[in-house]
């Protein structure tokens, strides 16, 4: 049994607490009790349906939980350095998927005129999709599109959309499924380096077509 340790009382405590126990993280300790990963991920508000976005601390606790414990450690090939995505700040815009009570996957984005990073005076110049994960076993159900759309209509009146380089196979192929049935957003939507100028953007239904034609697809944005 793991010992109990002082009430977690911060979300940078938090964070830490699960660090030092990465390797055997199987609870989170909130509130005066421990919790299994799942119950963390779980919810009894029937409002919590879709994509909901995230704005209170607790909704940043699954996040977390579902970015570092679910993705970093249970279902992530860890063999694949390229495929890690960092703890999201408290900053960071997110949206998390929810399907019949439990948290199953979310997205995160940098927001136009957001700082690129810390220690940069550098602002992104377009609304930037950055992160995207789904459970496995929620997988091929077309999830990844509807959040892919669910981004893009939140933008509706932004001229260019990035999502972050580089992209991987899987979110790809999500790319592809969405611009194939979804035209429109064709000409708006772009592979991107911060902060996103025109030199920093690779057409991402350039690379589609391309790759149909069975031509080389450029290598960066």
């Amino acid at each position: 049994m793991l010992p109990t340790p002082p009430l977690v009382t911060g979300w940078l405590g938090v964070c830490h607490h699960l660090l030092l126990a990465f390797s055997l993280v199987v609870a989170v300790y909130l509130k005066d009790s421990w919790w299994a990963t799942e119950d963390v991920l779980r919810t009894s508000d029937p409002a919590r349906e879709g994509l909901v976005k995230v704005q209170s601390f607790g909704e940043r606790i699954v996040l977390f939980v579902l970015n570092v414990v679910i993705f970093g450690r249970l279902e992530r090939n860890l063999d694949d350095d390229a495929m890690f995505f960092l703890p999201h700040s408290g900053k960071e815009e997110a949206k998390i998927l929810w399907r019949d009570g439990a948290a199953v996957g979310f997205y995160t984005t940098k927001a136009k005129g957001s700082l690129c990073g810390d220690g940069t005076g550098t602002c992104y110049l377009l609304p930037v999709l950055d992160t995207v994960f789904v459970r496995r076993r929620h997988r091929g159900q077309g999830l990844g599109v509807a959040m892919l759309r669910d981004f893009c209509e939140t933008f509706p009146d932004d001229e260019a959309l990035g999502v972050s380089w580089p992209i991987s196979p899987a979110m790809y192929q999500v790319c592809r499924k969405f611009l194939l049935a979804h035209p429109e957003e064709r000409a708006r939507l772009w592979e991107v380096e911060p902060p996103g100028a025109w030199g920093q953007r690779g057409s991402i239904w350039l690379k589609v077509q391309l790759q149909q034609a069975g031509l080389p697809a450029p290598e960066s944005a």
